[in-house]
């Protein structure tokens, strides 16, 4: 597999002077096509810090931020605001929808750019992805009348929109109930053996195990790194069983 994002001795510092802090210290890493990886650590560890220095929204302090061949640090705002927007998804813990438009208009706004897009063919293709993640019928509802697992599938719809090449995820699950979690998690695993690679942020072990490796930070380094491929046999407990054994192993 090809690597999709390549991170090479990322730093990012916050404040300034004698009020700094190092979130990130001299981190690599390396996301390859169509894998998905799950970031684990304590609070204050750098996993979210670290999904965002990747992902472009936020700029590293030094270091080397690669999208396939383009360095992200090199470009200009708008350039790496299409492809943020094109070839990259994101779906957070609280998903951002604008409580004056309904649920379908919601997931096709971000696709929608300058007025040159059709609005027929993404109504048609926003419809089929909620069907696809379960929550076709729900297009005329507001942000308030649907649940929260239902949300957050349509946060994920409106992430696909534009067949973003990787999906990044920040607690994903995190405000959800463990049944709605399961159903989220049940998702993202069949996005993922569609082609698109995953990078999601937990603190859940059970979340975590569906990944196909596990980095955990500490510190702001990625201190260990755990690959699930070989207990692909077992069950989740397993696997969820794997994930505590090495963060205990290390303390976190």
């Amino acid at each position: 597999m090809n690597c999709i994002i390549a991170g090479q001795n990322i730093v990012k510092i916050f404040g300034k002077d004698n009020e700094q802090a190092k979130a990130l210290n001299g981190v690599n890493v390396e996301i390859k096509k169509g894998e998905f990886v799950a970031v684990m650590g304590p609070s204050g560890s750098g996993k979210s810090t670290l999904l965002f220095a990747l992902s472009g929204m936020d700029e590293i302090t030094s270091g080397s931020v690669k999208f396939g061949d383009t360095e992200l640090s090199k470009l200009h705002e708008n350039t790496l605001a299409d492809i943020r927007r094109t070839k990259m998804g994101f779906v957070f813990q609280q998903p951002t929808m604008l409580k004056n438009l309904n649920i379908l208009d919601n997931i096709i706004l971000p696709a929608m750019h300058e007025g040159k897009k059709n609005t027929a063919k993404l109504t048609q293709k926003a419809k089929a992805l909620m069907k696809k993640t379960g929550i076709a019928g729900l297009e005329n509802r507001d942000t308030t009348e649907v649940s929260g697992g239902q949300l957050q599938r349509a946060g994920i719809c409106r992430a696909l929109m534009n067949a973003p090449e990787i999906l990044f995820a920040d607690e994903p699950t995190g405000a959800l109930n463990s049944k709605s979690a399961e159903e989220i998690m049940e998702l993202l695993v069949e996005i993922n053996k569609e082609g698109t690679a995953i990078l999601l942020v937990t603190h859940d072990a059970k979340v975590a195990a569906r990944a196909d490796r596990v980095l955990f930070t500490k510190d702001g380094n990625i201190v260990s790194e755990l690959p699930l491929q070989k207990f692909s046999g077992r069950g989740m407990e397993t696997r969820g069983e794997k994930i505590l054994a090495e963060m205990a192993a290390m303390g976190i």
